[in-house]
């Protein structure tokens, strides 16, 4: 039996904690007073994303939903530092996309990206090494990890195809597509027989081919959740050329100028812009007519339009390599493949930076630290210029500057924040 065919999923995401550092102090024979040599926490692991084209369905995340990457090592003596935690590599299909669960906002597409960062594994805590200064020889105390971000993320499969079939069931989309390509979609004479996607290379020439895929048939309301169709229509939104397939036999006693419109109206609802996207309409099935009125009324419809307009029988191969050599010439004009770009915007957390703090001055080195301290620094991504500055926004507004010049700060001391440290200038 064939597996099902899964295009959505919501998971949740964890990076690992950063590791604790350690307390540790230098012992060997014949060396006195070896100092403080208490090694750093690693990092913890990332949890990373990574398109794999062997991968047709999300499947796999039917049955798994929570994922956590490994949390960093403690350090130890001798200022050994503790292992950073292994990265959590997650495979999804081509073509998905990543959209924030709470918001439906796109954080990435993973068309041609080798590899995204969807969760960073929290920093690693100081060992007390870092903690020595000429008046505090021996600093019993080290800093703990970070913890990792977290996400509650929703994986959307949207197919990579050049082409997409789109009509009402049964009007021979499968057919075409066993005909054109290499793919074998179950074909048979009902509605719904097609209950997933189908993708399909066709090749036209030496150096030219295309994707098309076999969309399920919509039906009228399948916008709106009718049918098959709104599962699958988001499988279209990739494609550059939608082919639409219409029956002209009348042996279900459609009109097809009916047919035509209530899908172009599906796709309207839709999306605006999936159903401005260039299209060519095929009359299909054209060895059953008894008479050409059909095909007429339907092609004179169709170019008044503004569409071309193809005659064609799939199952009987007539029309299909004109058809094929259209589709390849139209493609040739158009741009490539749609990304989704990233229009997701992440909050910024709340953070009560009224708790009370704890500073402590040695030298020119003054510790700060505070509860709400660690949960600002977890939040914070130190390799963006924005997110720095939200950083440094909190702590001016919290009102830990004013009170480190009213203790006496000079330009040039050094602010420890755990595992973070900064020459403070006015």
């Amino acid at each position: 039996m064939a597996a099902a065919f899964v295009d959505t999923a919501n998971i949740t995401v964890r990076a690992g904690n950063g590791g604790n550092g350690a307390v540790a102090f230098h012992r060997e024979k014949y060396v006195t007073n070896g100092g403080p040599d208490g090694g750093d926490g690693g990092r913890g692991g990332s949890v990373v994303l990574v398109p794999d084209s062997n991968l047709s369905t999300l499947m796999d995340f039917r049955y798994k939903r929570k994922y956590l990457a490994e949390n960093g090592a403690d350090g130890t003596s001798g200022r050994k530092s503790g292992r950073d935690g292994k990265d959590l590599i997650i495979r999804v299909p081509e073509g998905t996309v990543v959209r924030d669960t709470a918001t439906g906002a796109v954080i990435q597409d993973m068309t041609g990206c080798d590899r995204f960062v969807l969760a960073r594994g929290g920093r690693g805590g100081w060992g007390n090494q870092h903690f020595a200064t000429p008046t505090r020889q021996a600093p019993r105390f080290a800093k703990a990890g970070l913890p990792g971000e977290s996400r509650e993320v929703t994986l959307e499969l949207k197919l990579l195809a050049d082409v997409g079939l789109v009509g009402f069931p049964n009007v021979g989309k499968s057919t075409l597509l066993s005909v054109v390509s290499k793919a074998h979609p179950k074909i048979a004479n009902y509605h719904f027989t097609t209950l997933m996607p189908n993708l399909g290379v066709v090749y036209v020439e030496e150096g030219t081919s295309f994707v098309m895929a076999d969309i399920p048939g919509i039906i009228e309301g399948a916008s709106e959740g009718a049918g098959l169709g709104h599962d699958f229509l988001r499988h279209i939104d990739r494609c550059r050329l939608l082919v639409h397939l219409v029956d002209v036999s009348g042996s279900e006693g459609r009109d097809p100028v009916e047919d035509f419109e209530t899908i172009n109206a599906e796709l309207r609802q839709y999306s605006p812009e999936l159903a401005g996207r260039p299209m060519l309409v095929c009359g299909n099935k054209c060895d059953l007519c008894y008479d050409r009125e059909n095909i007429d009324r339907l092609k004179a419809h169709v170019e008044a339009a503004g569409y071309e307009f193809f005659e064609l029988s799939a199952a009987a191969h007539q029309g299909v390599g004109p058809l094929v050599q259209k589709i390849a010439q139209r493609l040739a004009e158009l741009p490539p493949v749609k990304v989704f770009e990233a229009d997701y915007v992440p909050p910024m957390p709340q953070v009560d930076t009224s708790a009370e703090v704890s500073i402590e001055q040695e030298d020119h080195y003054w510790f700060v630290e505070a509860p709400w301290l660690q949960h600002l620094l977890a939040c914070t991504n130190l390799e963006d210029f924005e997110s720095r500055n939200w950083f440094d926004k909190q702590l001016r507004s919290s009102g830990l500057f004013d009170r480190l010049e009213a203790m006496g700060i000079e330009d040039g001391d050094t602010v420890v924040l755990y595992d973070m440290q900064f020459e403070y200038r006015k």
